[in-house]
């Protein structure tokens, strides 16, 4: 779905009222027509219509974050997914006011850069790595984006989408390793835990040869994966609720 097919968001216009005009023709914001609605809703409509036709053209992201109550932000996906940032975090434990960050990978336009503690992990990068205009984790609004704010004392403030609830809406249920085969996802080597990833990093700080390779291989991979999770999530829930 492009924002283009939106219209909940007005005020007055639910889910219903959203479904009635997609029916009745008006599939995008160009198809509308006032006479498909009550006067007061038609009239909010243009208004919204004329307001967010310039805001899309400049790709304002947040204009439309704002907009959109937030079970509804996967819509920013369909417009944004080129220039969206897949990002992923390792760390050393749960406690983000007592464990460290230990390496962010971010995935983007088909190319995949990571961040590592020790070497080029600063708050610098990581505010260069998140510039874009949508952000898109798996659980990172209660775990990636709390952890690196605290850690690095900055405000990841961007448009988020957190797939773990568009995927439950689309029934992917589980953790990302589990959702990932539903999708089409088959990854060459067994998961790693969280443990594991804890597990390397030591192993990372005691000299291990390959403990740091295979903790960033699978950072990657996880940022990598995020793309192919969001484009299936969303093309299910188009199948639904679009006629």
């Amino acid at each position: 779905m492009r924002l283009e097919n939106t219209y909940i968001g007005v005020e007055g216009v639910g889910e219903t009222t959203e479904r009635r005009l997609w029916e009745r023709g008006a599939r995008t914001w160009s198809e509308f027509d006032p006479s498909l609605c009550g006067s007061t809703t038609a009239d909010r409509i243009e208004s919204f219509i004329e307001t967010a036709r310039p805001r899309l053209a400049a790709d304002d992201s947040e204009f439309f974050e704002e907009q959109l109550p937030s079970a509804e932000r996967w819509r920013l996906y369909e417009d944004f997914r080129e220039s969206a940032c897949f990002f992923d975090i390792e760390t050393t434990g749960l406690d983000h006011d007592r464990d460290r960050v230990t390496c962010v990978s971010a995935h983007r336009n088909g190319t995949t850069e990571t961040l590592v503690r020790g070497d080029d992990l600063t708050r610098g990068n990581l505010r260069e790595l998140l510039d874009a205009p949508l952000l898109v984790t798996f659980n990172g609004a209660r775990f990636d984006v709390p952890f690196l704010e605290t850690s690095f004392d900055l405000s990841v403030d961007a448009p988020h989408l957190d797939l773990m609830y568009p995927c439950r809406r689309a029934g992917l249920t589980g953790g990302l390793k589990t959702i990932e085969p539903e999708v089409g996802v088959e990854r060459d080597r067994p998961d790693i835990s969280g443990e594991d990833a804890v597990r390397l990093w030591r192993e990372h700080e005691r000299g291990v040869d390959g403990s740091l390779e295979t903790l960033v291989s699978y950072n990657r991979e996880d940022a990598v994966n995020l793309r192919t999770v969001a484009d299936e999530t969303v093309d299910r829930l188009d199948g639904e609720l679009l006629p």
